[in-house]
């Protein structure tokens, strides 16, 4: 097998230092690996597998000789950086919201849509984490019963707001514990013109607001399930929230099918589905909870059970590490089966 020269755009960040650990654990094979992220973290310094590397500022010569970009930085970044890339013959895949709704961009999830990496034009989007989560149990339903319509309510850690929300959420309990006051300045998101607590609080604001009243955040889940899918008719509709748990994404989903299918036979089918647990058993209080899917790969799915209010419905409780199945990891299975495929 050949060894594929990596560069990682954004390698101070959350997602960008899971790449980095993810390709390590995977076997991924590389050859020359190249850090990269603004003038203001250039200069940094990274362990990789026990080897100081120094982060280096990313221009547009930062890719001769790359064979495969990890883009993190921002989606600004990633438009920037983008034609340099693939001009100097670098696939990139993208984990921005930049090129997630360009039809000529596919946007993959490897257990439902591998095949659509093909049709790649030097581009391939990583979708956004919490459709990621929510797809990958749907996958084997929609395909055994077709789904009409999803109500999706997500649960989102503050590390899908990045190292800084992390580090106020704990700041705060810690503040809170010494009867100090509590500072907010990162949600719902650092730009907004004011910001809440999270700390023993929710906050039903994820990205800014957008037509309709939703937010960028839940239309997202609506378009980019629907391109995944292949299939504009499948409705969906989201509210997104912030919740105080540091890491994984939870996500409450009703799904309305077209066809019957009974909790049992979603059980059996999610049991076999690549990249899925199911953890369902009432009876011994077992379900998935954020703290326990923590650093796991796979997303963990319970209290599965009928929706009596439509003819063909089910509720599942979703649960996911938004940091490696809905960023990291799901951006290197796409290129293992890019190196699998012969397409790199």
């Amino acid at each position: 097998m050949s060894n594929y020269n990596v560069a990682i755009l954004g390698a101070t960040g959350v997602v960008g230092q899971e790449l980095v650990q993810i390709l390590l654990e995977r076997r991924f094979p590389m050859g020359k690996l190249r850090l990269l992220a603004s003038a203001r973290s250039a200069g940094r310094e990274l362990n990789v597998d026990g080897e100081r590397m120094i982060i280096e500022e990313v221009t547009p010569e930062s890719f001769a000789g790359v064979d495969l970009a990890f883009f993190t930085a921002g989606a600004s970044v990633s438009r920037e950086f983008v034609d340099a890339a693939r001009k100097a013959g670098t696939v990139v895949i993208d984990n921005t919201s930049a090129f997630r709704m360009d039809p000529a961009v596919p946007l993959i999830v490897p257990e439902v849509n591998a095949k659509d990496i093909h049709q790649h034009q030097g581009v391939i989007a990583n979708p956004n984490c919490s459709t990621i989560i929510m797809v990958v149990p749907l996958k084997p339903l929609h395909d055994r019963a077709r789904i009409k319509r999803i109500v999706v309510s997500t649960y989102q850690a503050v590390s899908g707001a990045g190292a800084a929300a992390m580090d106020e959420l704990v700041e705060q309990v810690k503040s809170y514990a010494a009867g100090r006051p509590l500072e907010a300045k990162v949600l719902p998101y650092k730009s907004a013109p004011k910001h809440y607590q999270i700390a023993f609080n929710l906050i039903p604001h994820i990205d800014s607001f957008a037509e309709d009243g939703y937010t960028k955040e839940e239309w997202k889940m609506v378009n980019e399930t629907q391109k995944i899918f292949g299939d504009k008719t499948i409705q969906v509709t989201a509210t997104t929230v912030r919740v105080p748990v540091l890491r994984s994404h939870s996500e409450s989903v009703n799904v309305e099918f077209a066809k019957p299918i009974s909790p049992e036979e979603a059980k059996a089918l999610l049991a076999d589905a690549s990249g899925v647990v199911v953890q369902d058993d009432p009876e011994v209080m077992e379900y998935p909870m954020p703290l326990d899917v923590a650093d796991q790969d796979p997303v963990y799915v319970g209290r599965i059970r009928v929706d009596r209010t439509v003819p063909h419905g089910l509720n599942l409780w979703v649960v996911g590490d938004q940091i490696r199945k809905g960023a990291a990891l799901n951006s290197v299975q796409i290129a293992e089966y890019m190196v699998a495929n012969g397409l790199l």
